[in-house]
């Protein structure tokens, strides 16, 4: 399913101008711990966007040191009554609750980042630093008393734990594999006359998923990359409708490539729909309204903390990826916490109840992005390690 269907897309919709670009602040200071040093080696650093200009209309060129207002950008082709849905609009997601600490866009340190031109490899980076960021994430991995116990859900464990904390656990647990099975398939295997080669690092994962090597724990994380896949999957597949609205557009100013990106997002859409095994957000989020509003405040709250301990990482280009794939995995649980808001939008107007910003859906789609390779390339490993043997 998803080395045919949904990896060949998915690559494609993430070479498309509105999904490649991505803002970002990755000045902002550690707010847990003293600044122990940045990566200095040349792998760690990003390029951003040329500070004069980044494409988002034909016409129109944004320079990155004014703090731009995009609702003028929205008051070129709006109708009187659209930029008052829209300004009103705006004015409701500056007050919503989000999942991850935002970061301020018209901050003079956020830049644009092209997701192409800084691919998520191996860089170099470890050590105490990455080591003390990862304890920081796993750690915030603590609910309180007053969480649900149910025990008879299959996916409750066995030893009394409650599902809220088990699930944030596998949460966390994927995404650090599918970041790590990144760094083993884009991994520097040697560098001649300052050309490097990048491939496959068979030993590396080995040391980091083989059985024996981890002490049975390797397979037990692979199967949590499995269960955020399907929970990102599943966000897909519910909040098609959100952007199966015809005035919903990806906007960029090339009206045939807006068309065609949409298009090919709602054929993403399509094909998430008909995964004949889809994870019921459900059983993970069962209980009475209030039961459920209390869980939701308290995943988000948690991964707010996760997106700033993610200013702490000391490489700039894992920063960035770690940034945008917490953002893209706390927009995926908005979605699943928000299925009644989406089966209630208005069909011809913004929404008060439910709405993505750009940001959002640009970490959206490039997290799960990432996750369709981390499957991709688990099925690659499993090729090599077979003729290797």
């Amino acid at each position: 399913f998803n080395t045919y269907k949904i990896f060949p897309k998915i690559q494609k919709l993430q070479e498309r101008d509105y999904f490649r670009y991505y803002k970002v602040n990755l000045k902002r200071p550690c707010p847990f711990w003293a600044d122990d040093g940045h990566c200095s080696i040349r792998d760690c650093h990003v390029e951003p966007c040329p500070e004069v200009w980044i494409k988002v209309k034909q016409e129109i060129i944004i320079f990155s040191h004014i703090k731009f207002n995009y609702m003028y950008l929205f008051s070129l082709f709006l109708s009187n009554q659209s930029k008052e849905a829209f300004i009103d609009w705006a004015r409701y997601d500056d007050s919503q609750d989000h999942f991850c600490e935002l970061d301020d866009e018209r901050s003079p340190d956020a830049q644009y980042v092209d997701l192409l031109l800084n691919p998520e490899r191996y860089t170099g980076y470890k050590g105490p630093s990455a080591w003390r960021v990862w304890n920081s994430i796993y750690e915030e991995n603590c609910f309180k008393p007053r969480s649900v116990y149910r025990p008879l859900n299959p996916l409750a464990p066995s030893r009394g734990l409650c599902l809220e904390k088990r699930v944030f656990y596998k949460l966390i647990s994927g995404l650090h594999v599918s970041i790590n099975l990144h760094l083993c398939a884009n991994y520097l295997l040697e560098e001649t006359w300052g050309k490097p080669r990048w491939g496959h690092n068979v030993k590396e994962f080995i040391h980091r998923f083989d059985p024996i090597e981890t002490k049975g724990e390797g397979p037990r994380r692979l199967k949590n990359l499995y269960f955020l896949y399907l929970i990102e999957l599943r966000a897909l597949s519910k909040v098609a409708p959100y952007f199966e609205r015809s005035f919903v557009d990806l906007y960029t100013g090339n009206v045939q490539e807006d068309a065609e990106s949409k298009t090919l997002l709602l054929d993403i859409f399509r094909d998430t729909k008909s995964f004949p095994m889809h994870f019921d957000e459900k059983s993970m989020f069962a209980g009475d309204k209030k039961g459920a509003k209390s869980l939701k405040e308290e995943f988000r709250l948690h991964f707010k903390n996760i997106s700033r301990i993610m200013d702490c990482v000391g490489c700039d280009k894992c920063r960035l990826w770690g940034k945008l794939q917490t953002q893209g995995l706390g927009t995926a649980l908005k979605i699943l916490f928000s299925e009644k808001e989406i089966q209630n939008l208005p069909e011809n107007s913004p929404s008060k109840g439910f709405q993505l910003t750009r940001q959002e859906i640009v970490a959206l789609i490039n997290a799960f992005g990432r996750l369709s390779t981390s499957v991709k390339e688990l099925q690659n490993f499993k090729l090599l390690l077979q003729h290797t043997r």
